[in-house]
């Protein structure tokens, strides 16, 4: 099972792959060559952090006023936990069996002893947690990321992680776990808004620092998502 989906998520990445670098042919001798695309990237960039400033900076910015820091550590950890699941699966798939027992472990420890996840005593115990997704293991087994792309709402991603996204969200607990649609949505926006708003400094951070915050955000991205694959792929062993 695991080879087959490995197998049609590469074949389908490198038509991707094969079809955008052909379009990114246009963009000129001066692209950034992980980034051929740039041009349409930056709308969507632009797009995205017009949303993000009209309606979920605000709202982040809201909620971290409004609720209490142990509650949204709580929050955090409960939807860490769904995460840790799905990242135990993916170690698994990419035969690294340490980081598959630990994130196991931290899930059974958080879920039962850290009333279904939010506390996080996992974390006090020293398990380590690794955070995995299906990109990670297309990379693992060799699949290259291919050319950056910047999602509609979604950000920063690359056509291998773009190719991996339907299985993650089809393993996502939340999404494909709860039958009530208001619950579910609920459960959703939620999730955003505190991931949004974990990450107002680092925001803040890079507004008073970076130039031009879109390739800053684009190098930043390619070398973490790299630096992730090799670890998986025992190039730092």
């Amino acid at each position: 099972m695991t080879r087959w989906l490995c197998s049609r998520a590469a074949r389908l990445g490198g038509l991707l792959v094969w079809a955008l670098a052909l379009a990114g042919c246009a963009t000129g001798p001066n692209a950034h060559p992980s980034d051929p695309l740039e041009p349409i990237n930056r709308g969507v960039y632009q797009f995205n952090e017009a949303l993000d400033r009209a309606v979920l900076k605000p709202v982040a910015k809201g909620y971290t006023a409004a609720v209490p820091a142990p509650v949204r550590t709580a929050v955090g950890n409960f939807f860490g936990n769904l995460r840790d699941l799905w990242s135990a699966v993916n170690a698994a798939l990419q035969a690294r069996p340490q980081p598959a027992v630990e994130n196991a472990m931290r899930v059974g420890v958080n879920t039962f002893l850290g009333f279904g996840g939010v506390l996080d005593i996992a974390t006090e115990m020293g398990i380590a947690r690794t955070t995995l997704d299906f990109g990670h293991t297309l990379g693992r087994w060799g699949v290259p990321s291919g050319p950056y792309l910047v999602l509609p709402l979604l950000g920063p991603s690359s056509v291998r992680e773009t190719v991996a996204l339907p299985l993650d969200r089809q393993a996502d607990p939340v999404s494909q776990g709860v039958d009530d649609v208001a619950t579910r949505n609920a459960a959703q926006a939620l999730r955003l808004v505190d991931t949004r708003a974990t990450l107002l400094r680092a925001g803040d951070l890079l507004e008073q620092a970076a130039l031009d915050k879109y390739s800053f955000t684009r190098d930043a991205y390619l070398a973490r998502r790299q630096s992730q694959v090799d670890a998986a792929r025992g190039v730092d062993d």
